[in-house]
């Protein structure tokens, strides 16, 4: 049975009444062209046949923080397969949780955001492999949602530039709180307190 967009975009903080098919491509839903991923093929050959396959693995690379219904321990309990960094890189994974030509799925598209920032990731080969997979419209509103938590931060400085400023649909995007852990007392500072999620470092590189 069809869904519309509206039930998508609700999930994410945002609301639009524009049709969206069941199982469609995130391309289909930003209206931009499909493709044939490179880098999801080359995730299949390495035995992440799912986007289940590629959450598993940011989990085990760091990702803990998206384990608000325990989900994560019990991919971290199921055998998967054990993929390197030197075969698929953080920047990859990350790019691939936010491949257009997967279907949307908010959960995902947070944990990719989480991987973008790992602590290996560069700048450079990370607009690459973004220009590549034709995930630049996804990038540039993370990067821009980044470097309005952390303006000072030289990564997001440094992604902007090489990509450019987003210029899309912010409705047709996850709402920016979906990417920051806010608390209201750290360190003894009272008010809201905006942290950008990142990945365990010790996991996202112990691989």
């Amino acid at each position: 049975m069809p869904r519309s967009k509206e039930q998508v975009l609700q999930k994410s903080g945002r609301r639009s009444s524009v049709p969206i098919v069941k199982d469609s491509t995130l391309a289909q839903h930003l209206d931009t062209m499909s493709h044939v991923s490179p880098l999801l093929t080359k995730a299949r050959r390495l035995g992440l046949r799912t986007p289940d396959d590629l959450t598993r693995l940011a989990v085990q690379r760091g990702c803990l923080y998206y384990d608000v219904t325990n989900s994560a321990s019990v991919l971290r309990e199921n055998e998967g397969p054990v993929v390197k960094r030197s075969d698929f890189s953080n920047a990859e994974l990350a790019i691939a949780l936010l491949s257009p030509s997967l279907p949307p799925l908010l959960h995902r598209h947070r944990v990719g955001a989480a991987m973008l920032s790992a602590p290996d990731v560069d700048p450079d080969d990370l607009a690459v492999l973004t220009t590549a997979e034709r995930c630049e419209n996804m990038v540039r509103y993370i990067a821009q949602c980044g470097s309005e938590v952390e303006p000072e931060h030289p990564f997001w400085k440094a992604l902007i530039e090489r990509l450019g400023p987003f210029e899309g649909d912010v409705h047709q995007m996850p709402h920016p709180t979906r990417f920051i852990e806010m608390t209201g007392i750290t360190r003894g500072r009272i008010g809201i307190q905006k942290h950008w999620v990142r990945p365990a470092a010790a996991l996202a590189l112990a691989t």
